[in-house]
């Protein structure tokens, strides 16, 4: 019985010390930590940014800080490594050079204030040769899990697909897509290697990292580039055909059950909308056009019912009536939106984006020849301030007025009275405090008739800040 009481006493004296243990260390930490706890989080600075251009062919490079605080560096150079084009240590700087074909692609590290809302383009355009066209692609941020609608081999001579890898891993790349007729089954597509700091183009359609021959009856795609290991930059290019235009596909947000696909361009040519549903579930769709008119649900397409797993193309032509336009969609499951448009000699494709505030405005890089901003508020009224900058200085501020449930289109112009045609310049657009949400695209053209090009690219918020997730007292994070 002794032996039983001193085993006892052992136990309970052990457990004692363990509470007193865990007290003493939950107290050292309150009294030591230094500041409050908060449980809704807080806003902090952007101060670091890293996007990749896919580079390889000839076109320009654009870069624009639209902060205007100091300190901070953005360099530009490639992706392989070596001296960099440029580094920009001004706030507000206006950058752009022309590269020569057959180069890698071009990392851009931005820290300090010139992080916060930073934007680069790269912008192709040959007015002649089989290759004619205009396109433009927003130089893209390393992810895991991306999308894109594109068109498929049916519809596109080429289709290539640039992953790059700017860490010191090597990353592995599942490459999986839908079709109009349902999900594309094939083992071809997984497991795609790509080493530091390199780019892999891959082609889809032509070879086994590219879907295999599976993928070749395809006219519509939703393409999902998705990492097993490590992380890449992913951007899709699409030439049309010999003469019929190409373009850098908009990289698309993740399925959601409510989206609006902003600047479908005026005038003649092909519009279609781009829906994909990659749930296991068909999708019921209301689908609601905004133009300078007004909202309406176009006739006979009020309701789309989209098949599960696949991509459904819907004409618009009819509802558009060539004018400028927003599309919106509400879903009972998630899915991907986005149109396709042809005119004159060239194509283009745009993606559904999340609205611009007046704490995340928009910026574009690269502008020249004929630029202008399509913008829909559908939800209220809104005025946005348009400023344009180059490195001669920037334009005064321009507010334009966007009434509730409509879309207006308004030209850019460059700062300066003698700016060239092919100048390029870059556009802040931010909404003005008190306005409504409101969604944005950049139409890129030159020519008339036959010969016309152009290049849309969707406007997608650039944060200045970051929420912190919140953080409170817990003795949780003492115990396993």
């Amino acid at each position: 019985m002794d032996k039983v009481l001193r085993l006892l006493g052992m136990r309970y004296a052990t457990a004692a010390l363990i509470l007193v243990a865990v007290a003493a260390l939950y107290g050292a930490a309150t009294f030591s930590r230094p500041g409050e706890a908060s449980e809704k989080g807080r806003q902090a600075p952007v101060t670091h940014a890293l996007v990749v251009c896919p580079g390889h062919e000839e076109g320009r490079l654009a870069v624009q800080s639209p902060s205007q605080k100091g300190g901070g560096r953005v360099d530009v150079t490639p992706t392989k490594g070596g001296s960099p084009l440029a580094s920009i240590t001004t706030p507000g700087q206006s950058w752009d050079k022309d590269t020569e074909s057959g180069r890698d692609s071009y990392t851009i590290r931005a820290t300090g204030a010139l992080a916060a809302g930073l934007e680069a383009e790269q912008t192709t355009h040959w007015g002649r040769g089989a290759g004619r066209g205009l396109a433009g692609a927003r130089c893209a941020a390393p992810g895991t899990d991306l999308w894109f609608l594109s068109p498929g081999p049916v519809a596109a001579d080429e289709l290539d697909l640039y992953l790059t890898n700017v860490d010191a891993q090597p990353a592995s790349v599942d490459l999986t897509a839908l079709s109009g007729e349902g999900p594309l089954d094939t083992v071809d597509g997984r497991g795609t290697p790509v080493e530091p700091y390199t780019t892999k183009i891959v082609k889809i359609g032509r070879s086994a990292e590219g879907l295999g021959d599976i993928v070749k009856t395809a006219a519509d795609l939703a393409v999902r580039v998705r990492t097993t290991s490590g992380r890449v930059a992913a951007s899709l290019r699409a030439r049309a055909g010999e003469r019929e235009g190409i373009e850098w596909l908009p990289r698309s947000p993740g399925p959601a059950t409510s989206v609006l696909v902003p600047g479908v361009p005026a005038g003649s040519g092909e519009r279609r909308l781009l829906v994909g549903v990659p749930g296991e579930a068909d999708a019921r769709i209301t689908v609601q056009v905004i133009t300078s008119g007004g909202a309406f649900a176009p006739q006979g397409q009020d309701i789309l019912d989209a098949p599960a797993k696949t991509v459904t193309s819907v004409p618009l032509d009819g509802a558009l009536s060539g004018k400028a336009a927003a599309v919106r969609l509400v879903s009972d499951r998630p899915i991907l939106a986005g149109f396709a448009a042809t005119r004159g000699a060239d194509i283009a494709y745009g993606a559904a984006t999340p609205p611009l505030t007046a704490a995340e405005p928009g910026v574009v890089a690269d502008n020249r020849f004929d630029s202008s901003l399509v913008l829909t508020a559908p939800s209220g009224a809104a005025t946005v301030q348009v400023i344009t900058v180059n490195a001669a200085g920037r334009s005064p501020a321009r507010d334009i007025e966007i009434p509730a449930g409509r879309t207006v289109e308004t030209k850019l112009t460059a700062p300066g009275k003698d700016a060239k045609d092919d100048t390029a310049y870059g556009a802040v657009i931010l909404p003005k405090p008190g306005s409504a949400p409101v969604y944005a695209s950049r139409t890129l053209s030159k020519g008339k008739g036959d010969g016309y090009l152009f290049t849309v690219l969707p406007i997608v918020p650039a944060p200045a800040t970051l929420h912190l997730p919140g953080t409170a007292d817990s003795q949780t994070a003492l115990t396993p």
